[in-house]
């Protein structure tokens, strides 16, 4: 009966790890995180680098991440050069 059940949850895991690509496409999941650290180039020069994972508007490609104080920013696209994480 426990084996079953750990079986059903773990296919039921996998399903959604699959759909995860679909729901982006049908438009039903627009964020992409990526770990961090990570580095957010500005096109003023400016380096921003953040311990912390990004989340990255798949739609509008706005960048939100945390300082070390983990308060909370957002870049916008027209604001950034580049992005670059740690894996």
């Amino acid at each position: 009966m426990k084996v079953g059940r750990i079986l059903a949850g773990v296919f039921f895991v996998l399903v959604l790890n699959s759909c995860e690509s679909w729901f982006q496409d049908i438009g039903l999941k627009d964020i992409k995180r990526v770990d961090g650290p990570c580095t957010i180039t500005l096109k003023d020069g400016t380096v921003i680098e953040t311990p912390y994972s990004l989340e990255i508007s798949i739609r509008t490609e706005a960048i939100t991440y945390r300082d070390e104080d983990r308060k909370l920013w957002t870049v916008f696209r027209e604001e950034y050069e580049s992005y670059a994480c740690q894996e």
